[in-house]
């Protein structure tokens, strides 16, 4: 066989190979890598869009933190101040109370003493006048001499 026919015909059938290629093959690979280089740069864009959102959620998330730090640092200093604000009320409400039971209990202590001392007068009295009746060998009546005796009992 000749060589030049040999190697024209494989040239006619690779052209045409080539061309049938290019005409049916080709086309769908292409639009195939097209479409998967687009599905690969949109998903690196969406990863970097992930990235920035995930930084600025960081941010948000450490920026509330604090917020919340800062608010419970507050609700209890705010609870601090109310508990010796109630303690305080606590301690000045006992300390009127004490002072409440001191003056009834002065007042009762008056009171008795008051008694004891008209019982003590009368006692007096009588033991005065037991004892001028003696002095006197007489009796002396109460009734008529109550005036006297009164005066007597307000002097002892």
């Amino acid at each position: 066989m000749n060589f030049n026919l040999t190697f024209i015909g494989q040239m006619i059938a690779f052209g045409v190979f080539v061309y049938l290629v290019m005409k049916y093959v080709w086309p769908p690979i292409l639009a195939a890598m097209d479409e998967r280089q687009k599905s690969i740069a949109d998903g690196l864009s969406a990863a970097e869009r992930a990235s920035r959102d995930l930084d600025l959620a960081q941010k948000k998330a450490g920026q509330e933190m604090r917020e919340a730090k800062q608010q419970a640092a507050e609700l209890i200093d705010q609870a601090n101040k109310r508990s010796s604000q109630i303690i305080d009320e606590a301690k000045e409400q006992a300390r009127l109370e004490g002072e409440r039971l001191l003056a009834a209990a002065q007042s009762e202590i008056e009171q008795e003493k008051n008694r004891v001392k008209e019982a003590l007068r009368a006692e007096v009295a009588a033991i005065a006048v037991a004892g001028a009746e003696k002095i006197l060998q007489t009796s002396i009546d109460e009734n008529a001499h109550s005036e006297m005796l009164d005066k007597l009992a307000k002097e002892l």
